[in-house]
């Protein structure tokens, strides 16, 4: 828009210079038409006329005064020779460009003012439409101009507006983000390492009641509780390379929920496999064998239960997990809330499977044991191979 007006401003004084030497030669005012014009072009070129419309609103002074010595010049200049006149419209939009509203409204009329008399003298009779047309072609242009503007200001501010909410909505992802991470980190420590923790204890404890009368027996529970510390080491070092969980390596979930099954001392545990296993994504995996280890640790430490039973069913759209005890059972509309003394227990198996889409269902009543059963929705074998 500046260079624009900056070329069309420079085109229409040489325009007028040219038409006021062909119909005046030899005029004694013609030395300062030509000295005026240079003036005029040199103000024009060496001031600063253009990307300094902010600047001027904002307060700097170098605009105001280069625009009110161009437009002094060129005031001389129309009242020696009307032709010059014509300049006045990128005048016009030059000071709407770099004047507030009201200065740019003021600088409007004069320039306007300027133009009819000289159109008039150029004329040399009155004609209504020299004095109607400039006033009314300025005041659309001005009112355009200024409309303009507005709409910039305002979508500049909410442009603005939206990247301060975007920031905003950034900053809070990131908290999110960052709570989430620690509640699952929260539940990971306490599926693995919380619960092999646990398990030591109860084993050391054991082993340190039958130390003396059964050696044999408390040796067997010292290697069983070395194994889960071995386990618990592995696990630990997943946490600071993020790998997947480490009884998930070799053999996938069937061999790693056998080999929780085998570990398992303090209940009786089988495992058994229905269907025809297939590769399972690695959240799946995890989550379910979370699920496993949280319900065993369960089964040991409140059930007081003989036997308990892990069952994977392979299905095509669904894999399931059932973890059965013979245990006390309990009332599953009173689970107590999660706590220090607790852990997280059946909430954070639940919102493990949740975040995969999936269900954990409890079934049981006092005195009849406890079935866990967790279910978590598969793509059809097409969709998985695509997906692979």
């Amino acid at each position: 828009m500046n260079a624009v007006l900056y070329a069309a401003f420079l085109l229409l004084l040489g325009a007028s210079l040219a038409r006021f030497l062909l119909h005046h030669p030899g005029e004694p005012r013609t030395p300062w038409i030509i000295a005026l014009a240079a003036v005029l072009t040199a103000l024009y070129v060496l001031g600063p006329a253009q990307g300094l419309g902010g600047a001027a609103r904002a307060g700097g002074r170098r605009p105001l005064v280069w625009l009110g010595a161009v437009v002094c010049t060129w005031l001389v200049l129309a009242v020696l020779a009307p032709s010059f006149a014509w300049c006045a419209v990128p005048l016009l939009f030059t000071g709407l460009s770099l004047l507030s509203d009201r200065a740019a409204v003021l600088l409007v009329a004069l320039l306007t003012g300027c133009v009819v008399a000289a159109q008039l003298r150029l004329a040399g009779e009155f004609d209504p439409n020299l004095v109607l047309a400039p006033p009314a072609v300025a005041a659309i242009a001005t009112a355009v101009f200024l409309r303009m503007r507005r709409l910039a200001a305002q979508q500049h501010a909410l442009i603005d507006d939206l990247l301060r909410t975007r920031r905003d909505l950034a900053a809070i992802e990131r908290r999110e983000g960052t709570l989430a991470e620690r509640h699952r980190l929260s539940m990971e420590i306490h599926d693995t390492l919380a619960q092999g923790l646990s398990s030591q204890r109860m084993l050391l404890q054991a082993a340190d009641r039958v130390w003396e009368r059964d050696p044999a027996a408390a040796r067997g529970h010292v290697r069983t509780a070395s194994g889960i510390a071995e386990a618990n080491l592995a696990e630990a070092r997943r946490f600071v390379h993020d790998l997947a969980p480490a009884e998930l390596t070799g053999g996938g979930l069937p061999e790693a929920l056998r080999r929780l099954a085998e570990r398992e001392s303090a209940v009786a545990t089988r495992c058994h496999v229905e269907g025809t296993p297939t590769p399972l994504p690695q959240p799946v995996q995890s989550a379910l064998l979370r699920v496993a280890q949280g319900a065993l640790a369960n089964v040991r430490e409140h059930a007081g239960a003989r036997t308990a039973a892990l069952t994977l069913t392979c299905l095509d759209d669904q894999v399931v997990l059932d973890i059965a005890d013979d245990g006390c059972g309990f009332d599953p509309a009173r689970t107590p809330a999660p706590g220090p003394q607790r852990g997280h227990g059946l909430p954070a198996m639940r919102a493990r499977l949740q975040r995969l889409g999936g269900t954990l269902t409890v079934e049981s009543a006092p005195g009849d044991g406890t079935v866990v059963s967790a279910a978590v929705p598969l793509l059809p074998p097409h969709e998985r191979e695509a997906a692979r």
